[in-house]
C-alpha cells in the first residue's frame, strides 16, 4: 500500500517535468536536480523536517522514473545537531551517502571540526565535495573545483564556492592558513575555462542572499555571464520558484530540510531553453515511506548515542526564546540567561554570547544533555579578557552594525546595558552604554567573558585578538547547566539590556494667528494619501500586515524591496500603498 501511495506522490512531482529517459521527440533533453541547503544535521523526519530517510525514498523513486536526476547540497550539512556533532561529522556522511547525494559544496559550519577533520570526512566519502575558492597556504584548491558530467547526452559542468565569511564564521583556528578567494573572480575563471566543453553550467554555492554579505549569489549571477543555475545556501532564504538574475536561475530551499528543492532544466541542441524551480514542502510528503536503509543507519546512530543524550542536566520553569531571528536582532530571555551564566562562571564585569551560538529555543521542563548540545553545538569554552572601555564601545558597534538584518555576531549581554540608533551609519550607532549602574568609561578596563570563537576574532571581532586570555573556564553547555541548577531563570526576563532608540515624532507647527474673517469658501479636497507607514511589532509577519490593508504579502515585499519577505523585524517600517 505504501509503495502505491509513494508512486502516486512521485508521479505528481515528476510527470510534468522529469519523465525523460532519453531525448524527447523534439530532441529536448531534461535534467532534474533535487537539492538541499543549510540542513545543519537535521537528519530525522518530523512535522517540520522532511528528514533524510524520506528524501532517500523520493530520490530513489525519481531515479527509477528518470535516471537523469542529480541530488546536490549547498553546504552547512556536516555540523549542527548532537546526532552528528558527537561523531565530528561522520554520521552525516554515512546518511548523505545512503540518501544518494552526488555533489555538495562546503559551508562555513562544515569547517567547525577543523580543516584536517573536514579533509578526513572528504576522504571517507563518495560524495563529491566541490569548492573552487578554498585555497591552501600554497594557493592550491583544497577541494575539487569543478566536474564535468554527461547526463542524458548533455555535458553538465558543476562547480562549488564557499563564502569568504567562513574566515570568521567558524573559529579562525579551524581555517588557519586557508584563503577564501573572491567567489566572483573564481567563478568567472571557471566559466571561461569550461563553457566550450559544456552545455549547462551549474554552481553549488554557499553564498546566500543576505544584504549584509559582500558576496552573494545575486552578485555572482549579475557579474558572471554563463551560469545557468545556482543552487544556493547560507542565508536560509526560501525561494518558492527560484529567482532569475541576469538569466541565471537561483534556487534555495530555506533551512533544515523543511523543503526539498527541485530544478528542471530543458536542453535543445546544446542550449538551455527552459529552467524552472519549485519546492516540495514537508506537508506534501506526509505519506511518503522512510527509506529502510537510511532508517537503519539512523537507528544505529541513535542507539549508540541514546544513553548519553537522555541524561537530565537541568530544568526550566519558563519558555526560553532562542529563535534564530530573535537572538540575532534583539534581547531575549535565553540570551540574557546565557550571558548571565558565562559572566558568573568567569567572575567578570560583563558577559557576552553571540546570537549565532544560540541554536534552539527551550520549552519548560527537563533539559537533557542532548538539548544542551543542540543549544550550544560548537563545544566552545568560556574565556575572560580585560579590555578598555574604548574597545568595548567598538565591540558594541560591531554587534549592531548589520541591524535590522539578522547576524550571528549580534551580542546578548550581561552586566551592562546599551542603546543604539539604527538610523545612524554603521560604526556610529551606539548612543549610550552603562556597565552595571555606571556610565561607560572609555579609559577604564573591564573584564569580559566571551567564547573562544570570539576570542580569536570570530564573527569579525578582531578587537578581541589584541588581548591575552585573562582566564578560562568550562564549555558553554557546562556553565549554562550549572547556572540554571543554581539560580533558575530568575532575572533573565527581557528588561531593556539592549534598546533601540525610537525615532522622534514630527513636531507639530505652532498655529498661525487667526486671520481676519473672510467669506466662507469651500476648501478643495485634500489629495488622497498614496501610502501609509506601518511599524512592525513583535510577532508580526508580512501576510498579517497585508491582511490589515487588504493587499498581499507579495505586493508588500515588492513595494518595499524586501530581500527576504519571511524575515521582518520589530520597529522596521513597512510602506503600504493605499491606491
Amino acid at each position: 500500500m505504501k509503495r502505491k501511495v509513494l508512486s502516486l506522490v512521485m508521479v505528481s512531482l515528476l510527470i510534468l517535468s522529469s519523465f525523460s529517459f532519453a531525448f524527447a521527440a523534439d530532441d529536448t533533453a531534461t535534467i532534474t536536480i533535487f537539492h538541499t541547503n543549510d540542513t545543519h544535521a537535521r537528519l530525522l523526519s518530523n512535522d517540520t523536517n522532511i528528514g533524510f530517510a524520506k528524501i532517500a525514498t523520493l530520490i530513489k523513486e525519481a531515479r527509477e522514473a528518470d535516471p537523469n536526476t542529480l541530488l546536490l547540497d549547498a553546504g552547512d550539512t556536516l555540523h549542527g545537531m548532537p546526532i552528528v556533532n558527537i561523531s565530528k561529522g561522520e554520521n552525516a556522511v554515512k546518511v548523505l551517502e545512503a540518501t544518494g547525494y552526488d555533489y555538495m559544496t562546503l559551508g562555513n559550519h562544515d569547517f567547525n571540526y577543523g580543516q584536517e577533520r573536514l579533509l578526513e570526512l572528504k576522504n571517507m566519502s563518495s560524495i563529491g565535495m566541490l569548492s573552487a575558492n578554498v585555497l591552501d597556504k600554497d594557493g592550491k584548491s583544497l577541494f575539487t573545483p569543478y566536474v564535468i558530467k554527461e547526463i542524458n547526452g548533455v555535458k553538465v559542468g558543476i562547480f562549488g564556492l564557499s563564502t569568504p565569511e567562513t574566515a570568521y564564521k567558524t573559529s579562525p583556528a579551524n581555517v588557519e592558513g586557508l584563503t577564501f578567494a573572491n567567489p566572483v573572480e573564481t567563478a568567472e575563471k571557471i566559466v571561461n575555462e569550461i563553457k566550450d566543453q559544456t552545455d549547462v553550467i551549474i554552481g553549488i554555492v554557499h553564498l546566500g542572499l543576505d544584504g549584509g554579505s559582500e558576496f552573494t549569489s545575486e552578485k555572482l549571477a549579475t557579474e558572471v555571464e554563463g551560469i545557468d543555475v545556482i543552487i544556493d545556501g547560507h542565508s536560509h532564504t526560501q525561494l518558492d520558484n527560484g529567482k532569475v538574475v541576469n538569466n541565471t536561475l537561483i534556487a534555495q530551499t530555506f533551512e533544515h530540510d523543511k523543503n526539498l528543492g527541485k530544478v528542471t532544466i530543458e536542453v535543445t541542441g546544446g542550449k538551455v531553453v527552459n529552467k524552472t524551480a519549485e519546492l516540495i514542502n514537508v506537508s506534501k510528503v506526509a505519506e511518503v515511506a522512510q527509506d529502510p536503509e537510511v532508517t537503519k543507519i539512523i537507528d544505529e546512530i541513535n542507539a549508540e548515542n541514546a544513553e548519553v543524550f537522555a541524561q537530565v542536566v537541568a530544568k526550566t520553569d519558563v519558555y526560553l526564546d532562542g529563535v534564530r531571528a530573535n537572538v540575532r536582532t534583539k534581547e531575549t530571555n535565553l540570551g540574557n540567561l546565557s550571558a548571565d551564566a558565562v559572566r558568573k562562571a568567569a567572575g567578570s564585569d560583563i558577559g557576552f554570547v553571540n546570537g549565532g551560538n544560540i541554536r534552539v529555543d527551550i520549552q519548560p521542563g527537563d533539559i537533557t544533555f542532548g538539548k544542551l548540545a543542540e543549544l550550544f553545538p560548537f563545544g566552545n569554552t568560556v574565556q575572560v579578557k580585560k579590555i578598555t572601555g574604548a574597545d568595548l564601545l567598538k565591540v558594541l558597534e560591531i554587534s549592531v552594525k548589520a541591524y535590522p538584518e539578522a547576524q550571528g555576531g549580534f551580542l546578548q549581554v550581561s552586566g551592562m546595558s546599551f542603546e543604539f540608533d539604527p538610523s545612524q551609519p554603521a560604526g556610529s550607532r551606539v548612543v549610550g552604554v552603562k556597565v552595571g549602574e555606571s556610565e561607560l568609561d572609555l579609559s577604564a578596563e573591564y573584564t569580559v567573558a566571551i567564547n573562544d570563537f570570539l576570542g580569536i576574532g570570530g564573527d569579525g571581532y578582531e578587537v578581541f585578538k589584541n588581548y591575552p586570555i585573562y582566564g578560562e573556564v568550562g564549555t558553554y553547555e557546562e556553565v549554562f547547566a550549572d547556572y540554571l541548577n543554581t539560580n533558575g531563570t530568575k532575572g533573565s526576563d527581557v528588561s531593556g539590556r539592549i534598546t533601540v532608540k525610537a525615532t522622534a515624532p514630527a513636531v507639530e507647527p505652532t498655529p498661525a494667528p487667526a486671520p481676519v474673517p473672510a467669506p466662507v469658501v469651500e476648501p478643495a479636497p485634500a489629495p488622497a494619501q498614496t501610502e501609509v507607514s506601518y511599524i512592525v511589532v513583535s510577532g508580526d509577519v508580512l501576510w498579517k500586515i497585508a491582511e490589515k490593508y487588504n493587499t498581499t504579502w507579495e505586493a508588500l515585499a515588492e513595494y518595499n524591496n524586501l530581500s527576504n519577505p519571511h524575515l521582518i523585524f520589530p520597529n522596521q517600517v513597512i510602506k503600504v500603498p493605499t491606491k
